[in-house]
């Protein structure tokens, strides 16, 4: 089960891979400034993920206008989201979780999934300006797209 609204978000640091080479994102550094959003997906390229993040991306100005960091988190390593990012020409960074150690964190890991073990599930979160969990939603059935508009609700909260 995700982790609930009102506790504290677990810090991470994870690499995106970028035309300018691996760079590294933490989400403390979005405390004291902005409101984040992460998305976690199970697989790149699976046609629900890239449905999903390129609907996000058609609106990441509305995220952007409400003062809001968007990232995608899979545990696939870096390259093939950045191959991912470029075929759907995504304009916001994809996090490598290939140790599955922040999905872990936040408790949003399949047992199994179609035969793979570890798998981020479909899940969002947002966290507040000073890393509090404002929103939290997982699904086991991964054909389930996060409430994208109970997420903007949030953040215009």
């Amino acid at each position: 089960m995700a982790l609930t609204t009102g506790t504290q978000a677990p810090d991470f640091t994870l690499k995106t891979k970028t035309a300018d080479g691996l760079e590294e994102v933490t989400l403390s550094a979005n405390f004291g400034k902005k409101k984040t959003v992460l998305l976690f997906f199970p697989l790149a390229f699976s046609s629900v993920c890239m449905d999903e993040l390129c609907a996000v991306d058609s609106s990441l100005s509305d995220y952007t206008n409400l003062n809001a960091a968007v990232y995608g988190i899979s545990v696939d390593n870096p390259f093939a989201q950045e191959a991912m990012a470029e075929k759907g020409h995504l304009h916001f960074p994809l996090l490598s979780d290939f140790n599955k150690e922040v999905s872990q964190a936040y408790d949003l890991l399949y047992d199994e999934f179609i035969g793979y073990k570890g798998v981020a599930k479909r899940s969002a979160c947002v966290i507040d300006e000073n890393g509090l969990i404002l929103h939290s939603e997982s699904s086991d059935d991964p054909t389930i797209l996060p409430d994208f508009d109970a997420i903007k609700k949030v953040l215009e909260d």
